[in-house]
């Protein structure tokens, strides 16, 4: 077996592996790639002790994907974070506002607020640290280029989804909204083609619905874009393009902001990339009629 060289082939190795991994493996492997910065950073205890195993698990973690031991799996994360210059990693900022706020039980609405808002906040700038230029660009033209777009996000993904279906229908485009009504979404999900996209957005608990949906597109041959919280996801493991967004949790109820960002940012750099092309026909249109004339005559 060869040895993932880079980060990238590491996590892609991980993902592609995932199933056949042991129950503790798979915890060490949510965790490897869901907190790279502790991966790059902490010692082996600190990391096992957040991880809820024993040291001697992640180094079995590492030796099953051909490393000597964690040590030389660490040093990719460690190039990573040297390469990328990066800021404290979003877990660690949560870590240390939980340690600032304490536990606090009953609290007033606007203490409660000013928690939600704080941590909102770094929620949205991890995400424009960590959400992939180039995919943000792939999953713009997907969405222009397709036929129709069909959207599906259950339970508390549902704003996102319905978000996206009334705004992209304000661009034009052919949109259909995957609810599941009247118990449906087998008949809802029936006409997805190869020329369309859908946009399959699960966060944990994952819905097994929306996971259904997603391997039905897949078969169909049609491109799957996701939003959802871990590359482990069952909708992320199987989408050509993933967005992988580590949303606001306060008290064990989690936001929507990061989410809800990430989908208005691409709908609206569809809405531009429309427009874009509609004008680029209108002004064309005079100069093909001018053509024809000078033909005629």
């Amino acid at each position: 077996m060869s040895i993932p060289e880079d980060i990238e082939a590491l996590r892609a190795e991980i993902v592609a592996r995932h199933d056949e991994l042991s129950p503790r493996l798979r915890q060490v492997a949510a965790y490897v790639l869901d907190h790279p910065y502790d991966m790059g950073l902490e010692t082996l205890a600190v990391i096992a002790q957040r991880c809820q195993v024993q040291a001697s698990t992640i180094v079995r973690f590492a030796k099953a994907f051909g490393y000597d031991g964690a040590s030389q799996m660490q040093r990719l994360f460690r190039d990573e974070l040297i390469n990328s210059n990066p800021s404290p990693s979003y877990a660690e900022r949560i870590r240390q506002f939980n340690e600032r706020t304490g536990a606090a039980g009953n609290l007033s609405p606007h203490e409660l607020m000013e928690e939600f808002v704080t941590s909102s906040i770094m929620a949205l700038d991890n995400m424009n640290e960590m959400v992939d230029a180039h995919a943000l660009e792939q999953a713009v033209d997907d969405m222009v280029g397709a036929a129709a777009v069909y959207l599906i996000g259950l339970r508390r993904s549902f704003p996102i989804a319905a978000y996206m279906a009334y705004a992209l229908r304000h661009v034009g485009k052919p949109v259909h909204l995957i609810d599941g009504l009247a118990g449906m979404l087998d008949e809802q999900s029936s006409m997805i083609a190869p020329e369309d996209v859908l946009f399959a957005i699960s966060f944990r608990p994952y819905a097994k619905e929306t996971a259904d949906i997603v391997a039905h597109a897949k078969s169909a041959g049609a491109c799957v874009i996701a939003i959802s919280d871990s590359r482990l996801s069952p909708v992320s493991r199987l989408a050509d393009i993933a967005f992988n967004i580590k949303d606001a949790e306060v008290r064990q109820f989690r936001s929507l902001t990061g989410s809800l960002c990430l989908a208005q940012t691409l709908v609206v750099s569809c809405a531009q990339r429309v427009e874009q092309k509609q004008s680029t026909r209108r002004a064309a249109a005079p100069r093909r009629r001018a053509s024809r004339k000078s033909r005629g005559r």
